[in-house]
């Protein structure tokens, strides 16, 4: 693949900053998304050579903001080649407790946002003879915790975007892989901490459900996700990564250490 030229959606926090600021510091060229306008240009902000990234502010879950971000994305930039899906939202309630109104927020944000980004991204990375996807799923498109039923279902859905468009775009040259990491310290997380009246029994609880014993931090699931960018990962395509700590590697209810 020729240099990196990356759309980066929840790109002002979390996984999705520490992405692009990643692949920036690694002479890529970024476009980062986000909702929220401030923490964009701090985002941006953060980026050494800002002839290299640009802010857009968009709302994903709307077909025609999708559209737009990636076509401002090839004005500045004159290509794309990389699209890093990292926007999403936690919502929490079970089936009973879950409006649609929730329901559809969650899909938007965590699905149909993916969906909309990459299908705009497909022309413009079949153009550069070929490109590169990364869906960040979670350790929940895989397992469920209990009264998470909209955002365990959309990361679950998730899985499925990411092979039927490797599957569907692999004879082009584009490849799509999907992230699923366990628990980071991202300000969504930080977030459902404070939800709960002991938040730091919450940190405490999440460091041991992982084997290694403490939770991720934004910059390693990067890492991967700059791997899944890159031609180092040529034959990978339709792959799930797990970036969990051996999180779904251990067997609930297995006799502790002594």
């Amino acid at each position: 693949m020729n240099q990196l030229t990356c759309l980066v959606t929840g790109g002002a926090s979390g996984i999705g900053l520490a992405t692009a600021q990643l692949l920036h510091q690694r002479g890529a060229s970024v476009a980062i998304v986000d909702v929220n306008a401030d923490a964009g240009r701090t985002a941006l902000d953060s980026l050494a050579d800002t002839n290299r990234a640009l802010y857009l502010h968009a709302d994903l879950a709307r077909e025609s903001e999708a559209d737009r971000i990636v076509a401002e994305t090839v004005r500045n930039f004159g290509s794309l080649n990389a699209v890093v899906n990292s926007a999403g939202i936690q919502r929490y309630g079970n089936a009973e407790q879950t409006s649609l109104a929730l329901w559809r927020e969650v899909m938007d944000v965590n699905l149909t946002a993916a969906f909309l980004v990459s299908r705009a991204a497909i022309p413009h990375l079949r153009s550069s003879g070929g490109g590169s996807i990364v869906i960040v799923g979670s350790v929940q498109s895989h397992v469920s915790q209990r009264g998470a039923a909209a955002y365990v279902t959309s990361k679950h859905a998730l899985l499925g975007l990411t092979r039927s468009m490797a599957v569907d775009y692999a004879a082009e040259r584009i490849r799509v892989n999907c992230v699923c990491p366990g628990t980071v310290d991202t300000p969504m997380f930080r977030w459902t901490m404070s939800r709960d009246a002991a938040p730091e029994a919450v940190l405490r609880a999440c460091e041991a459900m992982h084997p290694v014993g403490r939770i991720a931090q934004p910059a390693e699931v990067a890492e991967v996700i700059a791997f899944l960018l890159t031609d180092a990962a040529s034959f990978m395509t339709g792959t799930v990564v797990d970036v969990d700590g051996g999180l779904l590697a251990l067997v609930g209810g297995a006799p502790t250490r002594d």
